[in-house]
């Protein structure tokens, strides 16, 4: 059986923002020009996530979780947090919630973000952990996992 990416995910993530945002937006906290500052972290997000998928072809790594990986990237922007995909994912989910302007499409933000902690980043470092131990513990101690 194939397990869901964090691509997935995100596209679920956005239709039940979508949907909340229609079906229950429980409060308005701005609209019209102020909710165009959720451009702000969607085209952060957007970067990171550029930037860090270079830096894995650069390094002819794996992108995919649970994939072996073949390098271990310190480098801007691994080197200002050890997940920057997994941020950028999550702050392109919030520029749309703050584009929406209400407070139910946040909601799916903050589960993003946790789900992505426990089903993938975990993993994910106990796989680095085991393939680049010293490397690795002393990466982990410089970098925050988030920010």
């Amino acid at each position: 059986m194939r397990k869901a990416l964090p691509p997935t995910y995100f596209l679920l993530a956005l239709v039940v923002m979508a949907l909340l945002h229609v079906l229950w937006p429980v409060r308005r906290y701005w609209g019209f020009p102020l909710n165009l500052l959720g451009l702000v972290p969607l085209a952060l997000g957007a970067f990171l996530n550029v930037a860090a998928d270079r830096r894995f072809k650069r390094h002819q790594t794996t992108v995919k979780p649970f994939d072996e990986p073949a390098a271990l990237i310190t480098s801007f922007p691994f080197s200002v947090t050890r997940n920057p995909m997994y941020i950028g994912i999550t702050l392109m989910l919030l520029g749309v919630a703050f584009l929406f302007g209400t407070v139910s499409p946040l909601v799916p933000v903050l589960a993003f973000a946790v789900l992505m902690d426990r089903r993938f980043i975990r993993v994910e470092e106990a796989m680095l952990a085991t393939r680049f131990g010293d490397q690795w513990e002393q990466y982990r101690v410089q970098v925050r996992r988030w920010l």
